[in-house]
Order: C-alpha cells, then structure tokens, then sequence
C-alpha cells in the first residue's frame, strides 16, 4: 500500500521510507527505539569519511536479516537526522524484524 506511514516508517511501492536519528561515536553500535518520530540508532563508528554512514547501514542491514545492498541512504548524509530506504521489504515487516510494534 503506497504511502503508508506509521510513526518513522513510510511504505512506498518499492520497498519502505526509516527515519533514523544517528548517534556516531557512541560505546557500541545498537538500535536504542523510537524517539519522536525516528528510529534512534546509535553507532560506534566515528562520524568521519562517511564511517558512521556505512556502519549504520550495516547495523540496520543486520537487524532486518537482509543483504547490506537492500539498504540505502536517501537524505542525511552529514548530519543525524537521516532518511533510510529499505528495498522489497513492508513498514509491517520493517516494524517486526525491528521489534517496533
């Protein structure tokens, strides 16, 4: 269903919108929940070259059971607040491999 949305998944016809909200440089790497209206991730990783950006794609990649490949950053890239796009998957089925609902 086109446009779906549910607190910060939005389902498109190809895959689902994530609203991330990025923490680099934290102890370690873990999705923490929701906070506001994005996914609040935090990463290990520094907020260097582009570091941070690839381990958070790795991180959600791994939480989702799915290639890194199906993971894509849309909006974000220098700052925290961040658009995710997940390929070929549903905001319902994004929402329970992440344990969101």
């Amino acid at each position: 269903m086109g446009g779906v949305t549910w607190g910060p998944l939005r389902e498109t016809p190809d895959g689902v919108e994530l609203r991330v909200w990025a923490q680099p440089g934290a102890s370690r790497s873990e999705i923490v929940g929701i906070q506001g209206v994005a996914l609040k991730i935090k990463i290990a990783a520094p907020a260097q070259e582009g570091r941070a950006n690839a381990a958070l794609l790795t991180v959600l990649a791994r939480a989702l059971g799915i290639p890194q490949s199906q993971v894509t950053l849309l909006q974000g890239q220098k700052s925290r607040g961040k658009i995710i796009f997940i390929r070929n998957l549903t905001a319902q089925e994004v929402a329970q491999r992440l344990e969101l609902t």
